[in-house]
């Protein structure tokens, strides 16, 4: 495993070489794929992958939603270490989000408990597929067991709409992204679309320095 993330770097070179028109007596060729020029990003969760992402002037999307402790880290190593490339002439970052948005808070606070309760399985050595809400999360998980979610999760705008827009909007202001990524883990099929269908319906309301974000719905 050591050796394969050494050679990461050379990995994503390496791809992006099979996506240019062929050279003449070249023997590895990608089909499909040969001449697409398709864009290449780098997902990370780490100060490692925006540090690389910056090297090689490739968009970059940080996992947020579940690993923010080096979110605002790597957001100022990738801009300030940016170099131009023929993909990209300037930093382009994108940041999950969790967002769940109900009529009430409460209820919105209710779904979540789902998101909640999945990441103290996962923490318990026991995942599995989302469990449906709870009316007590309190009485679910032990204070450590909270203390950690609540970290693993801070990177969440949960609520009715207006609470949602001004938490958005707020974590906009503060981290000024090109793109974000909605997650919205939700049990309740219906509710998770109206979630999805109420935030498209605030997106002109939210705005970064630079213009309205792309908004875009993930998981």
């Amino acid at each position: 495993m050591a050796a394969s993330a050494d050679r990461f770097p050379e990995d994503v070179q390496e791809l992006q070489h099979y996506f240019e028109a062929p050279e003449p007596g070249q023997k590895i060729q990608a089909v499909p794929g040969a001449g697409l020029r398709v864009p290449i990003w780098l997902l990370g969760s780490s100060l490692f992958s925006a540090q690389l992402a910056a090297h090689l002037g490739l968009p970059f999307a940080f996992a947020s939603h579940f690993a923010p402790v080096d979110m605002m880290d790597a957001l100022r190593l990738y801009r300030q270490l940016f170099k131009p490339s023929k993909q990209l002439d300037r930093p382009y970052a994108m940041l999950g989000i969790n967002i769940i948005i109900a009529a009430t808070d409460g209820e919105a606070r209710r779904q979540f408990t789902s998101l909640q309760q999945s990441f103290t399985y996962l923490r318990r050595g026991t995942p599995g597929q989302i469990p449906p809400p709870i009316d007590d999360i309190d009485a679910f998980w032990s204070p450590a067991e909270k203390a950690m979610a609540s970290q693993t999760l801070t990177v969440s705008a949960v609520g009715s709409p207006e609470t949602v827009v001004r938490g958005v909007q707020q974590f906009m202001d503060i981290t000024n992204p090109d793109e974000l990524m909605i997650t919205a883990h939700i049990y309740d099929h219906k509710a998770r679309i109206n979630s999805f269908e109420r935030l498209a319906d605030m997106r002109a309301k939210l705005a970064t320095s630079k213009g309205t974000a792309a908004i875009h719905a993930g998981g």
